[in-house]
């Protein structure tokens, strides 16, 4: 057997290294998290520049997680797991094969679920080896298959509110959607039924091709998406798009969008904050998703993903009273909040145990 699993711990996290070289397989399972539950976030098949890009991604991802599962009152930790897309030819089978028999080796300390480049189909082949994996095809009403149209409802349902918050209806806003895969594209179509005007961009023109053979868009240059003249940017691409470079360029007055990690860093919050830039804060927006996956995991339906899911907007509302309440930025409540709601769980397992 080829496959080998190192474990360190590094600033409070698990990280586990993976490489199975028969399979092309290689990267990493960081748990942030357990003490809501079992670590649960997605897979994200990528290809990195180097091994150090890919950790410093999957442990920011983890901890988004974490605090997105416990602002969305989930009983699971966070973790993400990150697999390094090979450069050259490989059999995409036999990788989530031996995937599979990584969280085998886990023994379901992590969940693992859909994510950026990965597929349903693709946890079904993972699923053949684990049952710690979900995003599988639905059965009927039973909660699963591709969590991404949850991740889009619930961004929709965000973008509402902050509009009319202010007191404003969505029909004839513009809105800038940066990212048209699944989600951005799933978003794309709900703004242009609820009036909005769309601005588009993404790397791939066959993304954008897609789009624009379901709804009208304006489609400008990935790099220039963030200054397009729009009432609300939502960042539906990888994450990091919200840094000093990019803030200062922003005419929207509103950023709520489904990628992870829009923040390059803490301070990115306080940049929007000082510009008086309304941000959602991702992981309460985009929630949508992983409460998809949680439904599966705890056996629910359909209809209570949906009851869930339309919850989103109240729990963003929450934190944007708070911030205006306070004066301070809706990132830096947010994770106020999420850190709370983890240490008061802490507080009463030691309480149950000691």
């Amino acid at each position: 057997m080829t496959r080998t699993i190192r474990r360190t711990e590094e600033d409070g996290q698990s990280v586990f290294r993976f490489e199975d070289p028969a399979c092309d397989l290689s990267g990493v399972i960081v748990v942030d998290s357990l003490v809501l539950g079992p670590a649960t976030g997605g897979c994200r098949f990528w290809r990195y520049d180097d091994p150090a890009a890919m950790l410093a991604d999957a442990r920011r991802l983890a901890r988004g997680m974490s605090y997105k599962n416990a602002m969305a009152g989930l009983p699971l930790g966070g973790g993400k797991s990150v697999i390094h897309r090979p450069g050259g030819a490989f059999d995409r089978e036999a990788l989530f094969r031996a995937f599979g028999e990584v969280l085998n080796d886990l023994r379901g300390v992590y969940l693992a679920a859909e994510d950026v480049g990965t597929t349903p189909g693709d946890m079904e082949v993972v699923r053949a080896q684990t049952p710690f994996v979900f995003g599988l095809p639905a059965s009927g009403m039973q909660a699963g298959g591709d969590p991404s149209p949850w991740t889009a409802l619930g961004v929709f349902l965000c973008i509402e509110q902050v509009f009319a918050r202010r007191g404003m209806a969505l029909a004839g806003r513009r809105v800038a959607v940066q990212g048209l895969g699944s989600v951005g594209r799933d978003l794309c179509r709900q703004l242009h039924a609820g009036g909005a005007t769309l601005v588009v961009a993404d790397v791939h023109e066959q993304a954008v091709a897609r789009l624009l053979a379901e709804v009208p868009a304006e489609v400008v240059s990935p790099h220039a998406i963030h200054r397009a003249h729009v009432d609300l940017f939502a960042p539906c691409a990888l994450g990091g798009g919200l840094n000093p470079q990019t803030i200062p360029e922003l005419s929207a007055a509103f950023v709520v969008g489904a990628a992870n990690n829009q923040l390059a860093t803490p301070d990115d919050g306080e940049r929007l904050h000082a510009r008086g830039i309304l941000y959602a804060p991702d992981y309460v927006a985009n929630a949508g998703g992983i409460i998809n996956v949680a439904a599966e995991y705890l056996g629910h339906d359909r209809d209570a993903v949906l009851a869930r899911v339309r919850r989103i907007p109240d729990r963003l509302t929450e934190v944007l009273d708070r911030a205006e309440q306070t004066g301070t930025s809706p990132a830096r409540v947010a994770d106020a909040m999420a850190r709370d709601l983890i240490a008061t769980a802490s507080g009463e397992a030691i309480l149950a145990t000691g």
